[in-house]
């Protein structure tokens, strides 16, 4: 697979390896009861996760009962999120972001794009094409909630090298470097453990509050709330990560200028 596409077969039983001190059913919890507080939704209500990855979010929001469909390129999470357990209320679909059903359009009332699931493409006309699939998924006054990392508080606190271990004592290591022009960050992993070492690379571009927010306009979102991250508190330029509200706007979308 190239570079430009690492996307692709990135998301295996390795990052479910990689990631795992961050996944925990506490963490879970916490971050749907504050996804939850944000949408003020009633039960019932359409929700679409993309990309869903594992299913971490989805399975808690359909168990809180919400309508959700989940979305995403990677068998291997897919996989991983069946196994939590699907319903009437919870469906899981294969695909390309940049891509979504036609049948879905207008149906959701919320959209969440969650854990840095943003900027993988080589191209930001891809990212941009992204922001459209999702107004185009949601229904008038439906909101879009975007979390991830933000640009401005990420540069403030760069970290260049730092290195972890797993619960069956794989050592983890990642190297770090940032592309100011192109706002690509990109990481080089290595791990070694008892049965097996590697390493691979893969890239991700960051975003401004403002540029995000302009491609949300663009597509017809108006953004009406900044937090720190998962935080009852607004952001700032130190917050390395960030969680925007947006709402699709009851008119038609404006033309996109050439």
């Amino acid at each position: 697979m190239s570079s430009a596409n690492w996307w692709a077969d990135y998301f295996d039983a390795q990052y479910l390896l990689e990631y795992e001190p961050l996944f925990s059913p506490e963490r879970d919890r916490h971050e749907v009861a504050r996804i939850m507080e944000i949408l003020g939704l009633p039960s019932g209500a359409r929700i679409l996760d993309v990309p869903c990855g594992q299913g971490r979010h989805a399975h808690l929001l359909a168990e809180a009962g919400f309508d959700v469909d989940g979305f995403d390129y990677s068998p291997d999470l897919l996989a991983k999120a069946r196994a939590r357990g699907t319903g009437a209320n919870l469906r899981y679909t294969k695909g390309d972001m940049r891509r979504l059903p036609a049948r879905w359009t207008g149906r959701f009332d919320a959209v969440l794009n969650l854990f840095t699931s943003f900027g993988f493409f080589a191209e930001p006309a891809d990212d941009r094409q992204v922001v459209d699939e999702f107004a185009r998924m949601l229904k008038p006054g439906g909101v879009l909630i975007w979390y991830g990392g933000s640009r401005d508080g990420v540069m403030a606190r760069f970290l260049e090298r730092d290195w972890w271990q797993t619960g069956d004592g794989t050592l983890i290591a990642q190297e770090r470097s940032f592309d100011s022009l192109s706002g690509v960050l990109s990481v080089h992993t290595v791990w070694s453990g008892r049965k097996r070492q590697g390493s691979r690379d893969h890239r991700i571009r960051l975003y401004t509050p403002t540029r995000l927010s302009e491609l949300c306009a663009d597509a017809g979102l108006i953004v009406e709330a900044a937090y720190d991250g998962l935080a009852d508190r607004p952001l700032t330029r130190r917050s390395s990560e960030m969680l925007l509200v947006a709402r699709k706007d009851e008119r038609p979308s404006p033309r996109r200028r050439k």
